[in-house]
C-alpha cells in the first residue's frame, strides 16, 4: 500500500506539467467541437448570383435538348417498330398500321392515320407536323383520297378535281373563306412576280397569307398548268438578273457574283449556302429557277 501511494506523489514542477497537459487536451476537444458545429451549420455556404444561375439553367436546358430525340420529316406509311416506339406509339397502334398496310392501302392524311392506328389526339398533334406524304397522294383519283379534306369531287364520276391555281382569277379566289379583295390581289401579284406557281407550297410564301387560309385555298386549287420557266444560269447571270428572282435580294445577288468571280465558277448550287445572308431555308425553292 505504501508503494502504491508513492506512484501518486508529484513535486510542484510535475503537477504543473500535468495541469497544462490536461488544459491543452481540453482546449483541443473544445476546438474540435466548435469546428464540427460550424461545419454543420454552414453546410451550404456558397451563394450563387442570379446571372450565374441563369447560365447554369441554360446549360442544363441545352443538355436536355441535345439528349432528346430529333424527329425529321417522314412518310407515316412506312413506320417501323423501332420508329413507332421512338415516336411514342404503343405496340398495338403500330400493329394496326402494319395490318392496314398489308392490305396494300396507304394513309393519305394525319386524320386517316389516327383513324387507322387509334393514336391519341395529343400524340397526333406532336408527330403529325412531321408527316411527309408523297406528292401523288394529294393528286391521286382513287378511293383512298381523304374526302373530308378534298371537297371538289364530281358527283357523278366520283373523281377528284381541282381548279388551276395558275389561272384562278381574284374573284374565284375570294370564294375561299378568309380571302378578301386585298388578299386575292396580293396572291395574283405574287404569282405574276414568280411567272406562275411551280409547286403548291409556294402559296404559303404570299405575304400576310395565313397558313390556315392557304390550306383552305389548296383544298380547291392546285398547280395544274405549270409555267415554262427559263432558268437563270448562275455562272453567267449578272447581279441584276439574279436579283429579279423574287427569293434573292440585291445585296445577296452581288455577293453571289463576287463569290463566282473569286472562285472561277459555281460547280454546285449548294455552294450558294456559303454566301452571307443567302436564304438557306429556301434553297430547294430557289434551285427550281437556277441552272449551272
Amino acid at each position: 500500500m505504501k508503494n502504491l501511494k508513492s506512484h501518486f506523489k508529484f513535486n510542484k514542477q510535475e503537477r504543473s506539467g500535468i495541469f497544462f497537459l490536461i488544459l491543452f487536451l481540453i482546449i483541443i476537444h473544445v476546438g474540435y467541437f466548435v469546428y464540427d458545429s460550424y461545419q454543420i451549420n454552414e453546410k451550404y455556404p456558397l451563394n450563387i448570383n442570379s446571372d450565374f444561375q441563369v447560365r447554369i439553367d441554360s446549360l442544363k436546358n441545352k443538355l436536355v435538348k441535345n439528349d432528346s430525340i430529333k424527329i425529321y420529316p417522314f412518310n407515316p406509311n412506312f413506320i417501323s417498330d423501332f420508329k413507332g416506339y421512338t415516336l411514342g406509339m404503343s405496340t398495338d397502334e403500330i400493329d394496326k398500321l402494319h395490318n392496314f398496310r398489308k392490305t396494300n392501302k396507304f394513309v393519305n392524311s394525319a386524320e386517316q392515320f389516327q383513324k387507322v392506328t387509334s393514336i391519341s389526339d395529343s400524340l397526333l398533334q406532336v408527330i403529325s407536323p412531321y408527316f411527309k406524304f408523297p406528292e401523288w397522294t394529294t393528286k391521286q383519283k382513287y378511293k383512298q383520297v381523304n374526302l373530308s379534306i378534298v371537297k371538289n369531287i364530281d358527283a357523278t364520276s366520283g373523281i377528284v378535281t381541282w381548279e388551276d391555281l395558275n389561272t384562278a382569277t381574284a374573284d374565284e379566289l375570294r370564294v375561299i373563306n378568309g380571302v378578301g379583295e386585298k388578299l386575292s390581289a396580293r396572291i395574283i401579284k405574287f404569282r405574276n412576280r414568280l411567272g406562275g406557281f411551280l409547286v403548291d407550297d409556294q402559296l404559303f410564301e404570299v405575304y400576310y397569307l395565313d397558313k390556315e387560309v392557304a390550306k383552305r385555298i389548296l383544298k380547291k386549287f392546285k398547280v395544274i398548268s405549270k409555267p415554262n420557266i427559263v432558268k437563270i444560269n448562275i455562272n453567267t447571270a449578272t447581279a441584276y438578273e439574279l436579283s429579279k428572282l423574287i427569293y434573292i435580294q440585291k445585296e445577296v445577288a452581288e455577293r453571289i457574283v463576287n463569290y463566282r468571280n473569286l472562285n472561277g465558277s459555281i460547280k454546285s448550287l449548294n455552294e450558294l449556302l456559303k454566301i452571307e445572308e443567302f436564304p438557306a431555308e429556301r434553297i430547294d425553292r430557289i434551285n427550281l429557277y437556277l441552272s449551272l
